[in-house]
């Protein structure tokens, strides 16, 4: 037997100007045939998952595309074209299969089609028909459609949030794609779309509230006919018609039950939804604790988060730190101008500079300051660890080590690397054991990171495209009523679809 693998993931902020171009997919992965097998060895990524779980089932596997870029605006007309006609030419190269399995991200936005996921997965199922099997995995910031649902056979969700459960997941989907290709079992799902956007501040899957949710999830796993159920928490920064919280269950071939299983899950958010509001923490507040805490401590900064497409050099921290002159203090940025200025000066040289803040005024002001130029690095590193996107290797290009005389320590990349490994800090020489305040520009996902040295983790509520305060947030396209952007009207499962996608 022969199963292909399909692979388009980025997770698109529709509040960024700027367009993701084909050059983002090309300076990251876009690979066809055999070029995935090498990209995706020895990853945690659920590619690499599918890989692991086709091989130990005796299955052909058949890489067929595979494009992802760092999370950023919408994907532009044509380089969305370009990624599609790719994809086509792949697939007609790839020879019969059957099955296929795929890794949407499902939170992709292009600017032809807003859910650009349920379109390229309803491309597929036209092309392959009703009776060759599509599963797959997705991640738990998808906006889930009904268009993905239909165009699927069986959708798995990452269960983690840091996600280091990539792999895992890949392989659960390759299970299953192996199960119903022996006939064991007939996969069939459904989808409850409950009208709860849940702050990104509130998607720790280890602790409340996410926690209650996902061991009631749990428990339905125990119960006759239950293949699969998912908990997708959404992603607030896009503004299409699908945002928002959805649940996913498959049985063994028993629709209601699926549908039941779903709709109970989506209640049990409906009851719990007071609890997933977000809860403002000013800069100010943050920095304050983070003094009195034993260090070292994680200030979030959750308004510039590079894993949900800002810029990475947003100073409002950075700014703070510097204006109480706090030592022992980190900031990563992300400057290539910086960097290139720096590239005109020798290690331990003083430096006049502006940093950071040229994005815009969400951004902050640059840092202007006198820096000691520690260093100069190339940027690149490498992760062993699961850690949060399952990736191994990254590239933040040219990195200046900058620090002020107070001990404000900046390190400036010039290309965009969230912070999902500490390799990013200690790549540069430096040990982020011996600072009291790391600043990560994320919410939840650099915890798996930073979690082996950090013994606390404050999430700062900055300006951005990405702040959780999201009533700065202006939408036009999403769905309505939509808690807790509205708050007088009640919900229940039975007329869910049409209430929310009318």
């Amino acid at each position: 037997m022969r199963v292909g693998i399909i692979a388009l993931l980025q997770e698109s902020n529709t509040f960024i100007a700027q367009r993701t171009q084909i050059g983002h997919f090309q300076s990251d992965l876009l690979a066809t045939g055999g070029e995935i097998r090498k990209r995706f060895a020895g990853a945690h990524h659920e590619v690499s998952g599918f890989l692991s779980g086709l091989d130990d089932a005796g299955i052909e596997a058949v890489p067929i595309f595979a494009a992802r870029a760092v999370p950023y605006g919408v994907i532009a007309a044509d380089a969305w074209q370009f990624l599609m006609s790719m994809l086509r030419a792949a697939l007609d190269q790839a020879g019969p299969l059957d099955g296929v399995l795929v890794a949407p991200h499902g939170a992709t936005v292009s600017e032809p089609e807003p859910d650009a996921d349920g379109f390229w997965l309803a491309e597929l199922r036209h092309r392959l028909g009703p009776n060759i099997p599509i599963i797959g995995t997705l991640d738990p910031h998808a906006n889930l459609s009904p268009r993905m649902v239909h165009a699927t056979d069986a959708l798995i969700a990452y269960r983690t949030n840091p996600h280091i459960d990539q792999w895992e997941s890949g392989r659960k989907a390759a299970s299953l794609m192996a199960r119903t290709l022996r006939g064991e079992v007939r996969p069939t799902q459904a989808a409850a779309f409950p009208p709860v956007v849940i702050n990104i501040e509130c998607q720790e899957t280890a602790v409340s509230p996410c926690r209650h949710l996902y061991a009631a999830a749990d428990a339905q796993l125990q119960r006759a006919g239950v293949l699969s159920n998912s908990i997708l928490l959404g992603f607030a920064y896009a503004d299409v018609l699908e945002m928002g919280s959805a649940m996913l269950a498959v049985t063994d071939n028993n629709q209601r039950f699926a549908q039941q299983l779903a709709d109970e899950l989506a209640a049990q958010l409906w009851r719990q939804r007071n609890d997933f509001v977000g809860r403002p923490n000013s800069v100010a507040a943050a920095i304050e604790q983070a003094k009195g805490l034993d260090g070292p401590v994680c200030l979030l900064d959750t308004g510039d988060n590079i894993g949900g497409g800002s810029p990475g050099d947003g100073t409002w921290i950075a700014q703070e730190l510097h204006r109480r002159q706090i030592d022992r203090a980190l900031v990563c940025l992300c400057d290539a101008a910086t960097v290139a200025q720096c590239e005109t000066h020798r290690a331990g040289e003083k430096v006049r500079l502006r940093v950071g803040g040229g994005s815009g005024p969400l951004q902050g002001q640059p840092l202007a300051a006198d820096f000691s130029l520690v260093d100069l690095r190339d940027g690149r590193f490498e992760e062993s660890a699961a850690r949060h996107g399952g990736c191994s290797q990254f590239d933040q290009g040219r990195t200046a080590i900058l620090r002020t005389d107070a001990g404000l320590t900046l390190l400036v990349g010039s290309q965009r690397v969230p912070p999902f490994s500490l390799g990013q800090i200690t790549s540069c020489g430096l040990d982020p054991s011996q600072f009291q305040i790391l600043v990560a520009k994320g919410v939840v996902a650099p915890m798996a990171a930073y979690r082996p040295v950090c013994r606390h983790f404050i999430r700062v509520t900055t300006p951005g495209v990405t702040t959780t305060d999201l009533s700065q947030v202006q939408y036009q396209q999403r769905r309505r009523p939509l808690f807790p952007f509205e708050t007088d009207f009640e919900w229940n499962a039975s007329n869910q679809l049409a209430a929310t996608f009318p």
